[in-house]
């Protein structure tokens, strides 16, 4: 095996126009950019990297992917080399480490590729992604009820009331995410052309106050951003307890996909 892979990150068009600035860029292990156009004549092409094989080898890359500075940092330059693109042309973004053993694998792929990854650039030109999060504060009471006296009860019984009140103000909260969401939604199939539904995150993963309830993604077409991000900001407007955090426009990560028959490369994997 060569002591190097190739890294990819996008699929575009437009090779023309993207071969000066992609030049200039930095991507994985500060490699630097190039395009590994296919074989047909319509300007579509890999935005790639060589990279050190001996990272991207299943074992190796199991290992790191525990490794939260390493990760960090690929996903780093993954993304801003798709950003970087993206300001040039439509990309179709591909999964963090998608790796092939050389630019003739991936160019195989690509052409392998090529009605499906047309398709779908066809599908997000003049789009793009706005992520919309959702978060409740069970500290905040909406309609709570006052304090329940509790004197005349044992402590077992003033124990249990005081359990029972805890449970209905988290109820509250909830009803009143449940409101905001679809309040939110609402809003946002107005003006998008997709949407997509993520896990909700946790820990250090939900990057604010509050426990997140809704992590969504919305297709939106460049020029209703406007309208879209203004309206779903305030679409939970005098919900307590609840806040709506947008964020973007980014690259449409949440509406590529991979080609059809991908095999372990498409995964990730070193093949």
């Amino acid at each position: 095996m060569s002591d190097l892979v190739t890294y990819v990150y996008a699929v575009a068009r437009n090779a023309d126009a993207l071969a000066e600035p992609t030049a200039a860029l930095k991507g994985v292990a500060d490699a630097p950019v190039h395009l590994v156009a296919g074989t047909h004549d319509d300007a579509l092409v890999f935005v790639a990297s060589h990279v050190p094989a001996q990272d991207f080898q299943e074992d190796a890359l199991k290992r790191h992917l525990e490794d939260l500075d390493w990760l960090e940092a690929v996903a780093r330059a993954h993304h801003g080399v798709i950003e970087a693109v993206a300001t040039r042309t439509t990309v179709l973004p591909m999964r963090l480490a998608t790796v092939y053993l050389d630019d003739n694998r991936a160019r195989d792929v690509l052409d392998g590729g090529r009605a499906l990854f047309s398709e779908r650039l066809a599908r997000l030109a003049e789009h793009v992604e706005w992520g919309v999060k959702i978060y409740v504060e069970p500290s905040v009471t909406p309609d709570a009820p006052g304090p329940t006296p509790t004197a005349d009860l044992t402590p077992g019984r003033a124990y249990l009331r005081h359990r029972r009140q805890q449970q209905s103000v988290r109820d509250s909260v909830y009803r009143a995410a449940q409101q905001a969401a679809e309040r939110v939604e609402a809003a946002g199939r107005k003006h998008a052309a997709d949407h997509a539904r993520h896990r909700v995150q946790q820990g250090v993963l939900a990057g604010g106050a509050g426990e997140n309830v809704v992590n969504d993604a919305y297709l939106v077409p460049r020029d209703r951003c406007e309208e879209f991000r203004a309206e779903v900001t305030h679409a939970a407007d005098g919900v307590q307890g609840v806040r709506v955090e947008v964020t973007g426009p980014w690259a449409p990560y949440s509406f590529a996909m991979p080609p059809a028959g991908s095999s372990d490369a498409e995964e990730g994997a070193c093949p």
